[in-house]
């Protein structure tokens, strides 16, 4: 049978301190919020800042005397168990404020937040204070590029080294570094997510929004996260498409590959244009886009509106608009929404539906399946017609002009499976749960792909406060093992992972 293996426990509780203290941090980062708009919050913001930071500092000064080796085994058990320590620790803003005051719910938004799935049960974003709002915008950006590659980047000052979290945090078939050491990459990769978000604050507030609606809309699309701090989400700023536009660039390059902006920015342009996801995601959204604006501009309900103001169809920029935005929204998993695409017309929802399952670039922030598995996969099944053909021949996967490993494609193909057996599973129990048919699709595709909006009762213009309490933690547990990529969370309950090979 084997023995129980020994995990390293000193080093994974002191690496879970550590990120109870960016936590906490980020706590009293948004209680700054309190004071600075007086929502009259800001001592509960601070009170659960300090608690968060004595935990962490509790869970480090108790475990500082740790073997260094981490395992990628340690790596699987810091990943899993690091987010939803994080989301329970997350929790107290909304508990201690009384803003989500059930412990379900809250646990259900700060999953939501950190797998930036961008979820809600909250009925009222706008009567929540700043505070809160801004906290509900943080767990989004620090989910998005993920608090482990930002912890790995300051591990060297700890004397550990972090490629077994970086590989259990981003476990996809992209595999390109900036540089040698994991930390630089960690940090150049951070430097850029901070950057497009500033950079997209500034464009925002200039556009015309409150800076407070600027920055929390910018943390939320770098994440491809979706919360908003208006109920009607984009909807809100209709009558101001520069708003939208300015969304939209910044959802698509949140969708990109974070890899392909460094490239950019260091004027390397041939090496992506040369990049076969780049491509097929640029093809991809623009193909989507015209059916999309297409069947809104001739075939969509002249009766259907926006969530805020009256869409006109017949004028084609509106069509384009907000068929390029929910396409974005959609395939990026961010979820914003300027519209309800359920309401255009049956072939438009059953297409949403279906971009759910597309996802972003690898080594973006975006969830779903991602590009770079479908070309593998096609690329495969084209082949597989060859090989039939020609028995004896070698005829390998190419991806970038470089023949792709057989493991590297048995991967992608036992991710896609166990991903439909994943959603299968989902959509089985939501009916369990008493869910119809359409929302239960609608609420397993949503949540295991981290998109946010979904079908039926789980609506774009719907949120998901109609579930009950088991729902709302299926929803949150598929949320996790989608955002974590499947195999970094199910290992962990297969018998192998805790025995010595």
């Amino acid at each position: 049978m084997g023995s129980v293996s020994k995990l390293n426990y000193k080093i994974i509780f002191y690496l879970m301190g550590v990120l109870w203290l960016f936590n906490g941090g980020f706590m009293l980062i948004a209680s700054l919020f309190s004071f600075i708009y007086k929502d009259g919050v800001g001592l509960e913001m601070i009170l659960a800042g300090a608690l968060t930071l004595l935990l962490g500092g509790i869970l480090v000064l108790s475990n500082r005397k740790h073997r260094k080796e981490l395992s990628k085994r340690d790596g699987y058990v810091i990943v899993t168990f690091g987010w939803i320590s994080l989301s329970l620790a997350g929790t107290l803003p909304y508990l201690f404020t009384g803003a989500i005051p059930s412990f379900t719910d809250a646990f259900f938004e700060t999953m939501s937040g950190y797998t930036t799935t961008g979820a809600s049960i909250l009925n009222d974003i706008e009567s929540l204070p700043e505070s809160v709002l801004f906290w509900r915008s943080i767990t989004h950006w620090i989910g998005g590029m993920g608090i482990i590659v930002l912890a790995i980047a300051i591990l060297p000052l700890l004397g550990i080294g972090g490629m077994q979290l970086f590989a259990a945090e981003a476990p996809g078939p992209g595999g390109d570094k900036l540089h040698p050491r994991i930390t630089d990459t960690a940090k150049r990769l951070w430097l850029i997510y901070v950057g497009y978000t500033i950079a997209e604050t500034i464009l925002l507030k200039v556009a015309g929004m409150s800076f407070f609606d600027a920055i929390n809309h910018s943390l939320s699309t770098l994440s491809t996260g979706g919360f908003s701090t208006k109920n009607a989400s984009i909807a809100h700023w209709n009558d101001k498409p520069l708003i939208q536009y300015i969304i939209m660039v910044f959802m698509f390059l949140a969708g990109t590959n974070f890899v392909l902006s460094y490239f950019a920015f260091k004027t390397k342009f041939s090496k992506i244009l040369k990049d076969e996801e780049f491509k097929a995601y640029v093809f991809f959204i623009v193909g989507l886009t015209l059916t999309a604006v297409l069947f809104i501009y001739y075939k969509a309900d002249v009766s259907a509106t926006t969530v805020n103001h009256p869409m006109v169809y017949g004028e084609f920029e509106s069509a384009f608009r907000h068929g390029m935005f929910q396409v974005l929204a959609v395939v990026t998993t961010t979820g914003f929404v300027t519209a309800d695409f359920t309401a255009w017309t049956p072939f438009l929802t059953i297409f949403f539906f279906g971009l759910m399952f597309l996802g972003g670039s690898a080594g973006s922030t975006a969830g779903g399946i991602k590009i770079v598995r479908h070309l593998i996969m096609i690329k495969n099944g084209l082949l597989e017609f060859k090989r039939t053909l020609h028995p004896n021949a070698i005829l390998p996967v190419r991806y970038n002009t470089r023949g792709v490993q057989q493991p590297i494609v048995f991967n992608v193909l036992a991710f896609f499976i166990l991903y439909m057996l994943s959603f299968i599973i989902g959509v089985l129990v939501f009916s369990v749960l008493g869910l119809d048919f359409e929302t239960a699709l609608g609420g397993a595709a949503s949540s295991l792909g981290n998109v946010g909006p979904a079908l039926g009762d789980l609506g774009p213009v719907d949120n998901y406060a109609s579930l009950s309490a088991p729902a709302k933690w299926w929803s949150s547990f598929l949320m996790l093992i989608g955002r974590l990529e499947l195999f970094t969370v199910l290992i962990l309950f297969t018998p192998f992972f805790w025995r010595n090979r």
